[in-house]
């Protein structure tokens, strides 16, 4: 039987009453991947808990049980950024949104654990939410195992090739002929060998790079919604009547 766990760095990416006075918690942690945990009394008022369980914000965590459901037996709350424009919270939801709607429970992934910390970090301080974003959904692809390089053509082993148009495949990656598997087509070379030296400021390369991480999240969701898509579309229709 596994015994208590102290003090392991995690995030809460979505809370929900449970019973009458508590609340269940999914969390992100470093060491034992995305897990569900049961914080007794949390939704009563005089307790501290709903107010430290809150998304974004670094805690280190104590709990105890076995099976799928712990219970928290203490919370640690630590510094952290904050997600104060309107772009970087629907972005951190976003990020949220992924980690509780695909990834596997109790599959750590410490890399990946160290991006989000890294994306939370870069929304609190940019207004420009895209490259964080993409940056992110790759490190998520890769922890999933579905990582691809932009400038290598899977079924053709070849490395992209200027002025020449390609495909993309979620299982393959990068390809030159479509297939049964094939969502996009067109994808011009120079853009992709952009992407692989890293440019995400033209628009050519961010238009390229969403469309194609999109066809891939949406892969990875297998039909499951994502709320903070719909918070994204009415921001743009903000700005856009603005």
């Amino acid at each position: 039987m596994r015994g208590p766990e102290q003090q392991e760095p995690a995030y809460v990416i979505h809370r929900r009453p449970w019973r009458e006075t508590s609340l269940m918690a999914d969390v992100f942690t470093l060491n034992r991947g995305r897990m569900t945990v049961i914080a007794r009394g949390a939704n009563s008022a005089k307790s501290p808990l709903k107010a430290q369980l809150q998304p974004f914000q670094p805690l280190m965590l104590d709990w105890t049980g076995r099976g799928d459901l712990k219970t928290l037996t203490n919370v640690e709350v630590r510094s952290g950024p904050s997600l104060h424009r309107t772009a970087s919270l629907y972005s951190g939801l976003y990020l949220n949104e992924l980690l509780q709607r695909v990834m596997p429970a109790a599959d750590p992934h410490p890399t990946l654990f160290a991006a989000y910390i890294d994306a939370l970090a870069e929304l609190a301080e940019t207004t420009d939410v895209e490259p964080v974003l993409r940056r992110f959904e790759r490190a998520f692809a890769a922890a999933l195992g579905f990582d691809f390089a932009w400038d290598l053509v899977t079924d053709t082993g070849r490395t992209v090739e200027p002025g020449q148009p390609y495909c993309y495949d979620p299982e393959q990656g990068i390809v030159a002929s479509p297939g049964p598997g094939t969502r996009l087509q067109n994808l011009s070379g120079d853009v992709l060998l952009a992407l692989a030296s890293g440019d995400l400021e033209s628009d050519s390369s961010r238009r390229t790079a969403k469309r194609v991480m999109r066809v891939l999240t949406d892969y990875l969701l297998q039909g499951r919604p994502l709320h903070s898509r719909s918070l994204f579309s009415h921001l743009r229709g903000e700005r856009h009547e603005s």
